[in-house]
Protein backbone atom coordinates (compact mmCIF):
# COMPACT_ATOMS: atom_id res chain seq x y z
CA UNK A 1 0.00 0.00 0.00
CA UNK A 2 2.73 2.48 0.93
CA UNK A 3 4.50 1.70 -2.34
CA UNK A 4 1.49 3.00 -4.26
CA UNK A 5 1.40 6.17 -2.18
CA UNK A 6 5.10 6.82 -2.64
CA UNK A 7 4.84 6.26 -6.38
CA UNK A 8 1.93 8.69 -6.50
CA UNK A 9 3.86 11.38 -4.62
CA UNK A 10 7.01 10.94 -6.70
CA UNK A 11 5.10 10.99 -9.98
CA UNK A 12 2.72 13.83 -9.06
CA UNK A 13 4.76 16.67 -10.54
CA UNK A 14 5.31 14.88 -13.85
CA UNK A 15 1.72 14.00 -14.77
CA UNK A 16 1.20 17.17 -16.79
CA UNK A 17 4.90 17.81 -17.41
CA UNK A 18 6.13 14.45 -18.64
CA UNK A 19 9.81 13.62 -18.69
CA UNK A 20 11.24 10.84 -20.79
CA UNK A 21 14.23 10.06 -18.63
CA UNK A 22 15.04 8.17 -15.44
CA UNK A 23 17.30 10.98 -14.28
CA UNK A 24 15.14 13.08 -11.97
CA UNK A 25 14.94 13.87 -8.23
CA UNK A 26 12.72 11.37 -6.47
CA UNK A 27 11.22 13.92 -4.11
CA UNK A 28 10.83 17.52 -5.18
CA UNK A 29 9.61 20.20 -2.80
CA UNK A 30 6.50 20.64 -4.93
CA UNK A 31 5.55 16.94 -4.90
CA UNK A 32 2.15 16.16 -3.40
CA UNK A 33 -0.28 13.31 -2.88
CA UNK A 34 -3.18 12.97 -5.32
CA UNK A 35 -6.41 11.02 -5.65
CA UNK A 36 -4.32 7.86 -6.08
CA UNK A 37 -3.16 8.14 -2.47
CA UNK A 38 -6.57 9.16 -1.12
CA UNK A 39 -8.39 6.29 -2.82
CA UNK A 40 -5.73 3.74 -1.84
CA UNK A 41 -6.24 4.79 1.77
CA UNK A 42 -10.00 4.56 1.29
CA UNK A 43 -9.70 0.96 0.09
CA UNK A 44 -7.61 0.13 3.15
CA UNK A 45 -10.25 1.72 5.37
CA UNK A 46 -12.96 -0.31 3.64
CA UNK A 47 -11.08 -3.55 4.26
CA UNK A 48 -10.56 -2.67 7.91
CA UNK A 49 -14.32 -2.03 8.15
CA UNK A 50 -15.20 -5.46 6.79
CA UNK A 51 -14.54 -5.34 3.04
CA UNK A 52 -18.17 -5.48 1.89
CA UNK A 53 -19.65 -3.60 -1.05
CA UNK A 54 -21.11 -0.89 1.15
CA UNK A 55 -17.82 -0.59 3.02
CA UNK A 56 -16.01 0.23 -0.22
CA UNK A 57 -18.66 2.70 -1.38
CA UNK A 58 -18.80 4.42 2.01
CA UNK A 59 -15.02 4.72 2.30
CA UNK A 60 -14.49 5.99 -1.25
CA UNK A 61 -17.16 8.64 -0.80
CA UNK A 62 -15.97 9.58 2.69
CA UNK A 63 -12.33 10.13 1.78
CA UNK A 64 -13.10 11.58 -1.62
CA UNK A 65 -15.22 14.25 0.04
CA UNK A 66 -12.54 14.86 2.67
CA UNK A 67 -10.11 15.66 -0.16
CA UNK A 68 -12.31 17.24 -2.85
CA UNK A 69 -9.41 18.72 -4.81
CA UNK A 70 -7.20 15.64 -5.06
CA UNK A 71 -7.55 15.40 -8.84
CA UNK A 72 -10.40 13.01 -9.60
CA UNK A 73 -11.62 12.21 -13.08
CA UNK A 74 -14.87 13.83 -14.18
CA UNK A 75 -17.15 10.80 -14.00
CA UNK A 76 -15.73 9.62 -10.68
CA UNK A 77 -16.07 13.11 -9.26
CA UNK A 78 -19.72 13.19 -10.28
CA UNK A 79 -20.27 9.81 -8.57
CA UNK A 80 -18.36 10.99 -5.52
CA UNK A 81 -20.40 14.09 -4.81
CA UNK A 82 -23.87 12.71 -5.38
CA UNK A 83 -25.91 10.12 -3.51
CA UNK A 84 -25.58 7.69 -6.42
CA UNK A 85 -24.11 4.38 -5.25
CA UNK A 86 -24.20 2.55 -8.59
CA UNK A 87 -21.10 1.88 -10.74
CA UNK A 88 -20.76 3.70 -14.03
CA UNK A 89 -18.88 1.24 -16.27
CA UNK A 90 -15.53 3.03 -16.19
CA UNK A 91 -12.44 1.30 -17.61
CA UNK A 92 -10.10 3.88 -16.11
CA UNK A 93 -6.92 2.99 -14.24
CA UNK A 94 -8.39 4.20 -10.94
CA UNK A 95 -9.35 0.61 -10.19
CA UNK A 96 -5.71 -0.50 -10.39
CA UNK A 97 -4.04 2.40 -8.65
CA UNK A 98 -6.15 1.95 -5.50
CA UNK A 99 -6.23 -1.86 -5.28
CA UNK A 100 -2.95 -2.61 -3.50
CA UNK A 101 -4.33 -3.09 0.06
CA UNK A 102 -6.44 -6.00 -1.25
CA UNK A 103 -3.28 -7.95 -2.07
CA UNK A 104 -2.06 -7.86 1.54
CA UNK A 105 -5.03 -9.43 3.30
CA UNK A 106 -4.33 -13.10 2.51
CA UNK A 107 -1.94 -15.23 4.51
CA UNK A 108 1.13 -16.41 2.57
CA UNK A 109 1.58 -19.58 4.58
CA UNK A 110 -2.00 -20.59 3.93
CA UNK A 111 -1.56 -19.98 0.20
CA UNK A 112 1.52 -22.21 0.20
CA UNK A 113 -0.29 -25.00 2.03
CA UNK A 114 -3.43 -24.90 -0.11
CA UNK A 115 -1.73 -24.15 -3.42
CA UNK A 116 -4.08 -21.21 -4.03
CA UNK A 117 -1.63 -18.96 -5.83
CA UNK A 118 -2.29 -16.22 -6.52
CA UNK A 119 -4.78 -15.51 -3.79
CA UNK A 120 -4.07 -11.88 -3.08
CA UNK A 121 -7.52 -10.97 -1.89
CA UNK A 122 -8.84 -11.46 -5.41
CA UNK A 123 -12.50 -11.20 -4.43
CA UNK A 124 -11.72 -8.03 -2.49
CA UNK A 125 -9.81 -6.66 -5.46
CA UNK A 126 -12.67 -7.42 -7.81
CA UNK A 127 -15.21 -5.81 -5.52
CA UNK A 128 -13.02 -2.76 -4.88
CA UNK A 129 -13.06 -2.11 -8.62
CA UNK A 130 -16.67 -2.99 -9.37
CA UNK A 131 -18.25 -0.49 -6.98
CA UNK A 132 -17.35 2.20 -9.54
CA UNK A 133 -15.19 0.76 -12.32
CA UNK A 134 -17.26 -2.25 -13.36
CA UNK A 135 -16.11 -2.39 -16.98
CA UNK A 136 -14.32 -5.72 -17.68
CA UNK A 137 -11.06 -3.92 -18.51
CA UNK A 138 -11.07 -2.07 -15.19
CA UNK A 139 -11.75 -5.25 -13.22
CA UNK A 140 -8.99 -6.99 -15.18
CA UNK A 141 -6.54 -4.20 -14.41
CA UNK A 142 -7.28 -4.34 -10.70
CA UNK A 143 -6.98 -8.13 -10.59
CA UNK A 144 -3.75 -8.17 -12.58
CA UNK A 145 -2.20 -5.62 -10.25
CA UNK A 146 -3.36 -7.48 -7.13
CA UNK A 147 -2.08 -10.79 -8.53
CA UNK A 148 1.33 -9.29 -9.27
CA UNK A 149 1.58 -7.86 -5.75
CA UNK A 150 0.56 -11.11 -4.08
CA UNK A 151 2.91 -13.22 -6.21
CA UNK A 152 5.79 -10.90 -5.35
CA UNK A 153 4.95 -11.17 -1.66
CA UNK A 154 4.93 -14.94 -2.06
CA UNK A 155 8.00 -15.63 -4.19
CA UNK A 156 10.26 -12.79 -3.08
CA UNK A 157 9.25 -13.60 0.49
CA UNK A 158 10.69 -17.10 0.24
CA UNK A 159 7.41 -19.03 0.09
CA UNK A 160 6.80 -21.89 -2.31
CA UNK A 161 4.15 -24.41 -3.21
CA UNK A 162 4.33 -28.03 -2.09
CA UNK A 163 7.11 -29.87 -3.92
CA UNK A 164 8.89 -26.65 -4.94
CA UNK A 165 11.98 -24.94 -3.59
CA UNK A 166 12.04 -21.26 -2.61
CA UNK A 167 13.24 -18.98 -5.42
CA UNK A 168 13.67 -15.74 -3.49
CA UNK A 169 17.39 -15.85 -4.25
CA UNK A 170 16.58 -15.62 -7.97
CA UNK A 171 14.71 -12.35 -8.69
CA UNK A 172 14.63 -13.06 -12.41
CA UNK A 173 12.79 -16.34 -11.86
CA UNK A 174 10.35 -14.64 -9.48
CA UNK A 175 9.60 -12.05 -12.15
CA UNK A 176 9.37 -14.67 -14.88
CA UNK A 177 6.57 -16.38 -12.97
CA UNK A 178 4.76 -13.10 -12.43
CA UNK A 179 5.10 -12.19 -16.10
CA UNK A 180 3.96 -15.62 -17.26
CA UNK A 181 0.90 -15.57 -15.03
CA UNK A 182 -0.20 -12.06 -15.99
CA UNK A 183 0.21 -12.72 -19.71
CA UNK A 184 -1.62 -16.04 -19.53
CA UNK A 185 -4.41 -14.96 -17.19
CA UNK A 186 -5.09 -11.47 -18.49
CA UNK A 187 -3.74 -11.38 -22.01
CA UNK A 188 -1.48 -8.37 -21.44
CA UNK A 189 1.55 -8.13 -23.69
CA UNK A 190 4.52 -7.70 -21.36
CA UNK A 191 7.16 -8.40 -24.00
CA UNK A 192 7.99 -4.80 -24.87
CA UNK A 193 10.71 -2.94 -22.97
CA UNK A 194 10.64 0.45 -21.29
CA UNK A 195 13.02 1.76 -23.95
CA UNK A 196 10.62 0.60 -26.65
CA UNK A 197 7.55 2.05 -24.91
CA UNK A 198 8.99 5.42 -23.91
CA UNK A 199 9.40 7.23 -27.28
CA UNK A 200 5.79 6.95 -28.42
CA UNK A 201 3.84 6.52 -25.20
CA UNK A 202 1.24 9.18 -24.54
CA UNK A 203 -1.23 10.05 -21.79
CA UNK A 204 -3.67 7.18 -21.31
CA UNK A 205 -5.92 6.76 -18.26
CA UNK A 206 -7.44 3.45 -19.35
CA UNK A 207 -6.46 0.26 -17.56
CA UNK A 208 -5.56 -1.44 -20.83
CA UNK A 209 -3.31 1.49 -21.77
CA UNK A 210 -1.46 1.87 -18.48
CA UNK A 211 -1.52 -1.25 -16.31
CA UNK A 212 0.69 -3.39 -18.63
CA UNK A 213 3.20 -0.54 -18.89
CA UNK A 214 3.32 -0.14 -15.11
CA UNK A 215 3.87 -3.87 -14.64
CA UNK A 216 6.70 -3.78 -17.18
CA UNK A 217 8.25 -0.89 -15.23
CA UNK A 218 8.42 -3.23 -12.24
CA UNK A 219 9.61 -6.26 -14.22
CA UNK A 220 12.58 -4.29 -15.59
CA UNK A 221 13.52 -2.80 -12.22
CA UNK A 222 16.45 -3.55 -9.96
CA UNK A 223 14.94 -2.16 -6.76
CA UNK A 224 12.04 -0.05 -5.51
CA UNK A 225 13.51 3.25 -6.61
CA UNK A 226 14.33 1.91 -10.06
CA UNK A 227 10.73 0.74 -10.56
CA UNK A 228 9.47 4.27 -9.86
CA UNK A 229 12.05 5.79 -12.20
CA UNK A 230 11.04 3.35 -14.95
CA UNK A 231 7.36 4.20 -14.54
CA UNK A 232 7.77 7.97 -14.46
CA UNK A 233 10.14 7.93 -17.43
CA UNK A 234 7.45 6.42 -19.66
CA UNK A 235 5.45 9.65 -19.50
CA UNK A 236 1.67 9.72 -19.67
CA UNK A 237 -0.28 9.44 -16.40
CA UNK A 238 2.94 9.48 -14.41
CA UNK A 239 1.61 9.45 -10.88
CA UNK A 240 -0.70 6.51 -11.53
CA UNK A 241 1.88 4.51 -13.47
CA UNK A 242 4.30 5.03 -10.59
CA UNK A 243 1.62 4.16 -8.03
CA UNK A 244 0.89 0.83 -9.71
CA UNK A 245 4.56 -0.01 -10.28
CA UNK A 246 5.40 1.09 -6.74
CA UNK A 247 2.68 -1.08 -5.23
CA UNK A 248 4.20 -4.15 -6.90
CA UNK A 249 7.80 -3.16 -6.19
CA UNK A 250 7.09 -2.76 -2.48
CA UNK A 251 6.01 -6.39 -2.32
CA UNK A 252 9.18 -7.53 -4.08
CA UNK A 253 11.89 -5.33 -2.61
CA UNK A 254 10.49 -3.55 0.41
CA UNK A 255 11.06 0.18 0.90
CA UNK A 256 13.98 1.85 2.64
CA UNK A 257 13.31 3.73 5.87
CA UNK A 258 14.74 6.88 4.30
CA UNK A 259 12.19 6.84 1.47
CA UNK A 260 9.35 5.97 3.86
CA UNK A 261 10.19 8.87 6.18
CA UNK A 262 10.40 11.34 3.32
CA UNK A 263 7.09 10.19 1.88
CA UNK A 264 5.37 10.58 5.25
CA UNK A 265 6.38 14.25 5.28
CA UNK A 266 3.98 14.88 2.36
CA UNK A 267 0.97 13.33 4.13
CA UNK A 268 -1.44 14.90 6.59
CA UNK A 269 -2.51 13.38 9.88
CA UNK A 270 -5.70 11.57 8.69
CA UNK A 271 -3.74 9.73 5.99
CA UNK A 272 -0.90 8.91 8.36
CA UNK A 273 -3.47 7.55 10.78
CA UNK A 274 -4.83 5.17 8.14
CA UNK A 275 -1.34 3.92 7.38
CA UNK A 276 -0.66 3.29 11.06
CA UNK A 277 -3.96 1.48 11.57
CA UNK A 278 -3.39 -0.53 8.39
CA UNK A 279 0.05 -1.65 9.58
CA UNK A 280 -1.51 -2.98 12.77
CA UNK A 281 -4.39 -4.56 10.85
CA UNK A 282 -2.25 -6.66 8.50
CA UNK A 283 0.19 -7.67 11.23
CA UNK A 284 -2.52 -9.45 13.23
Amino acid sequence: MLGAIIGDIMGSVYEWKNIKTKDFPLFREDCFFTDDTVMTCAVAEALMNGGGRDDFIDALKKYGRMYPDAGYGGRFRQWLFTDDRKPYNSYGNGSAMRVSPCAWVDDLKSAAETGTLPAGGRECAKLSAEVTHNHPEAVKGALATADAIFMCRFYFGGYCLEGEKPINDDPNECKRRVREHIEREYGYDLSTTIDEIRPTYRFDVSCQGSVPQAIIAFLESEDFEDAIRNAVSIGGDSDTLAAIAGSIAEAAYGISDQIKEKAYSYLDEPLKDILERWARFISK
